[in-house]
């Protein structure tokens, strides 16, 4: 791990005030989600329950200290989809959609989501996110560290006014994060298949949490304890789902729609689920692509080559898929749900984790 960002810490000024002043206008919800979000009296619930999650978030990251307000905000500013707070809100629109619990439960999740972006961050030693500076290279390691540290805490105190069973699911969920990342960190283990090990990583690193989502927003709304099962097992396969999407519009992508320039894995030598394929096949029309992604593709010549290979490659054609079962696997679970709008936005998600590929 090198110390990106060594500079000193910076406080206070005008910049501070201006970064707080983003933060503390939630004037509008965010518009990033995608387009499966719903129209009529269901989006307009939930358009409200996302300001309502802003305003909240705002209050969050706020500190008596403005240096620690204006790193904690940091990220909030920088925008994001709002994607777990908006699948509790959904999930809650079941029942009582207008919990107060619903909303505190939604920002403990999102609290968590970007307390550990700043700690990924530092791991892989990023120096943008949402395009913006990152907060260890805006700043330093030590900073974006304590950052994280600080938004898990307020995390944790939000949690205690909901009860011991969402601090336990929570502590659950946090040990899930926690070893997702360690074995993503160590690696496949000798005799381990790397493609298994792969989707059990991004089980515990973002499917847990996106379960952990739904799951509160249904059982804070207080829907029924079959329907509380039934939507976290959908929020860990429709995670999976998303997690996977990115990962393929990275390759597919021809203009940076990830938030990141196409092919950023492949230059950091990340293997995602289409190189693993390749690497782990023996067909002879891939036995080019397999020697260029053994490793960070770092020479720009190799690495469009690279990029060109995986896109007409039938290890990318696999990935999706493992895509398309995600996204099924996620719809099979709606049966539970009763009919009605927000199992067919639910649906439309499912639909959405997919098409975004293309």
């Amino acid at each position: 791990m090198t110390g990106a960002g060594t500079t000193s810490p910076r406080g206070g000024g005008s910049e501070t005030q201006r970064d707080t002043q983003l933060w503390h206008r939630p004037s509008t919800p965010p518009s990033t989600i995608g387009p499966w979000l719903p129209e009529g009296e269901l989006g307009l619930a939930l358009s409200a329950g996302l300001l309502r999650v802003e305003s909240a978030l705002a209050t969050a990251v706020a500190s008596d200290h403005a240096f620690v307000s204006e790193a904690a905000g940091h990220l909030m500013a920088a925008g994001g989809k709002r994607f777990r707070p908006m699948l509790a809100l959904l999930a809650a629109q079941l029942s009582d959609g207008e919990a107060d619990e619903v909303v505190a439960a939604a920002v403990v999740c999102e609290l968590t989501h970007l307390a550990t972006l700043y700690h990924d961050d530092v791991m892989d030693e990023a120096s943008v996110r949402r395009g913006a500076p990152s907060a260890n290279s805006r700043w330093t390691n030590s900073v974006a560290i304590l950052t994280g540290d600080f938004l898990f805490a307020r995390a944790s105190d939000l949690l205690a006014d909901l009860g011991p069973e969402a601090v336990r699911v929570q502590a659950k969920t946090f040990e899930r994060l926690v070893t997702g990342q360690l074995r993503e960190t160590v690696g496949a283990r000798p005799g381990e298949d790397r493609v298994d090990h792969y989707l059990g990583v991004l089980a515990d690193k973002t499917g847990s949490l996106v379960a952990t989502s739904a799951r509160f927003g249904a059982a804070f709304a207080g829907a029924p304890d079959e329907l509380v099962t039934a939507l976290t097992a959908f929020g860990e396969e429709v995670g999976v789902a998303f997690q996977l999407s990115d990962d393929l519009i990275d390759i597919v992508s021809e203009g940076g729609a990830s938030g990141k320039l196409p092919g950023t894995d492949l230059r950091e030598g990340i293997a995602t689920l289409p190189v693993l394929f390749a690497l782990a096949g023996d067909d002879p029309a891939e036995a080019r692509l397999r020697e260029l992604v053994a490793g960070p593709v770092v020479d720009d010549a190799e690495h469009a080559e690279a990029l060109a290979l995986l896109r007409s490659s039938a290890s990318l054609a696999r990935a999706t898929a493992v895509l398309n079962d995600y996204a099924d696997r996620a719809r099979a679970r709606l049966v539970a749900v009763p009919e009605g709008p927000v199992r067919e936005a639910l649906s439309a998600l499912c639909t959405y984790v997919v098409t975004r590929t293309s």
